[in-house]
């Protein structure tokens, strides 16, 4: 039996993880967040209810699960609290919530910095979403970061931020902003300490004691591995690493723990945000696929940058993240299109390649070598069984496994929970 699973967004993030995790949620005890911020979301539908989450791990909706917030993530409070707010008005009220004594804080002045710095970089700008995320992970390795359980001690949270203040105050002013207080900070972040206090723990404890309970253990990243800090399009990528090798690090398991990998594609590409796309379309197909897949940021509602899907990436990320199955993602989108292409290579300079460049210059380069394949007409959506796919759509699938050597083990065909097919048990 497999009871522990991860989830990994294969491609440039917003795949479709949050439904996926929700899927495999209904089988989980444990839920566990293990890096990112409130920088990127999760979109969730079930009984006809749409859920945005951003911070909130995506067990929130059962009550019998625990959910964590483990030390790998930034967690900003005052988003945190806004989400729950908002759940909780819809009616998500009977929920376990557990986060890291150990993850650092967003706190209010890596929100200007993140908008400041990127301001600078002029048309080399990174593309972040300015939540504050990158400097909050920069102070946390330079030693200066706070963290969740600091907010349970007022005066050694008082001498913290003091201390990062004598830093952080000289940096706005370096980029033209005005100073913060320490006063207001410090009975802000008090008062998020109070709210949030009866959630703060060590998880690490927690999951090891679940995991050698036997419990059913789902970790779920944020972005995806094409944005990895260290295997991503650096330096366009996000501030930690998404693959499922971060994960013991990211909360406090052994790496013996991680049973299984399931790896989340769409059945095409999207990236949001600066920095080279190879397959990227431009266009009626693009424009098309766009508004069928609703492709805009679940956070930041930019549009997204839509392209075909691309093997090299995918077995770039099999490769750095051991991805064992894929969930193959909006794969109704596809449908109405007379053909449909898959990237096998790249041509470089000439000659073909068939992994990624580490630079950017060279994968700016990089044009796509694709094969094609006949498209199909028919409206997949209420489909509930592999056998009942047009042939069309079934070879589709099979020239993926083919091509990246990873079994397809869920398809979806739409948004909700029962808009999902089981090829292979994963969990």
């Amino acid at each position: 039996m497999k009871n522990r699973l991860v989830v990994v967004g294969t491609q440039w993030g917003d795949e479709g993880k949050g439904k996926i995790t929700d899927y495999f949620a209904q089988q989980a005890d444990v839920v566990v967040r293990y890096q990112g911020g409130n920088n990127a979301g999760h979109t969730i539908e079930f009984g006809g209810q749409r859920y945005a989450l951003q911070s909130i791990p995506s067990g929130i909706f059962n009550p019998h699960i625990k959910n964590v917030m483990a030390n790998g993530m930034v967690v900003n409070p005052v988003s945190v609290v806004s989400e729950l707010e908002t759940l909780e008005s819809r009616g998500v009220k009977d929920y376990k919530l557990f986060i890291s004594d150990r993850a650092a804080v967003v706190m209010p002045y890596h929100s200007v910095l993140d908008g400041a710095a990127e301001s600078l970089k002029g048309g080399k700008q990174i593309g972040t979403t300015k939540k504050g995320i990158g400097p909050a992970y920069s102070d946390k390795y330079d030693r200066i970061g706070i963290r969740m359980g600091d907010l349970l001690d007022g005066d050694y949270f008082a001498s913290r931020l003091r201390d990062a203040l004598e830093i952080k105050n000289r940096e706005l002013a370096m980029y033209g902003c005005e100073p913060m207080s320490f006063d207001t900070i410090y009975a802000q972040y008090m008062e998020l300490g109070r709210r949030l206090g009866k959630y703060i723990c060590d998880t690490s404890v927690l999951i090891n004691e679940e995991i050698e309970k036997g419990s059913r253990v789902l970790f779920e990243g944020a972005q995806g591995v094409m944005l990895c800090i260290d295997h991503g399009t650096y330096p366009y990528v996000t501030s930690s690493s998404p693959t499922a090798s971060s994960v013991p690090q990211n909360t406090g398991i052994a790496p013996r723990y991680v049973d299984n990998v399931i790896g989340v594609c769409k059945a095409y590409t999207t990236r949001v945000g600066e920095g080279p796309f190879p397959t990227e379309l431009e266009g009626e197909i693009a424009h098309n696929i766009r508004e069928r897949g609703h492709e805009y940021g679940t956070v930041t509602g930019r549009p997204r940058r839509v392209g075909w899907l691309d093997a090299v990436v995918l077995n770039h990320t099999r490769r750095v993240s051991g991805i064992d199955y894929l969930a193959l993602m909006l794969f109704d989108v596809l449908s109405g299109l007379d053909t449909v292409k898959i990237c096998v290579a790249y041509e470089l300079d000439g000659r073909r390649i068939e992994t990624m460049p580490a630079t950017i210059p060279q994968f700016e380069r990089c044009k796509p070598i694709y094969v094609e394949m006949p498209g199909w007409k028919e409206d997949i959506s209420g489909i509930r069984s592999f056998d009942e796919l047009p042939e069309a759509a079934k070879n589709y699938v099979r020239k993926i496994e083919e091509l990246t050597r990873i079994k397809v083990a869920v398809l979806s065909v739409g948004p909700d929970r029962t808009q999902t097919v089981l090829l292979h048990d994963v969990f």
